[in-house]
């Protein structure tokens, strides 16, 4: 095995090629470190960017200063179906934005008890009373026989979507 070591500077290259097979070349690049982290917070800023209750504390105040979007006993010890109770959820969140698009004025709350699942959100009087009923009484008969379970759908409704500034810890006001 024959190796060349080529360049200088911040990217050296290694060459090598097998003896078996002189055609096939391997390349090994070595680079400065890259630091791809990624903050799951809001960027502190002025505190006058308009976030939401969630997006306002971290991740890690889960329990402590907010709650979970979802609520079911599939991630306690021992318990099975947490993969698929995830996945319901998306689906959920998807069919829900897909049933009322525009109109959602923020995340959807999904709880568990027992069989029955219960949907709840804040929805903005953007359509009719009549289309508005209609989709709520359509996404809940859907959802109840896709699901085989009885599924119940809370939406409040807003005349208008309350923007909020909450104070982002470290902003300085």
């Amino acid at each position: 095995m024959v190796a060349l070591y080529c360049g200088g500077g911040l990217r050296p290259l290694m060459l090598s090629w097998s003896r078996d097979l002189p055609c096939i070349w391997h390349a090994l690049h070595t680079s400065v470190v890259c630091f791809k982290n990624r903050v799951a917070r809001v960027r502190v800023d002025k505190g006058n960017k308009p976030v939401t209750y969630e997006e306002a504390h971290a991740p890690h105040y889960i329990a402590h200063r907010k709650g979970w979007l979802s609520l079911h006993t599939g991630n306690l010890d021992g318990e099975d179906h947490a993969a698929q109770r995830t996945v319901e959820d998306v689906f959920l969140r998807r069919f829900m934005l897909g049933t009322f698009p525009g109109c959602l004025a923020d995340q959807l709350i999904l709880k568990r008890r027992a069989n029955q699942v219960e949907i709840c959100a804040l929805v903005l009087r953007q359509l009719p009373a009549h289309k508005f009923y209609f989709l709520v009484g359509y996404s809940e008969t859907l959802l109840s026989h896709f699901y085989k379970c009885p599924l119940s759908f809370h939406p409040p409704a807003l005349t208008s979507k309350m923007v909020a500034l909450y104070h982002v810890a470290g902003s300085g006001l």
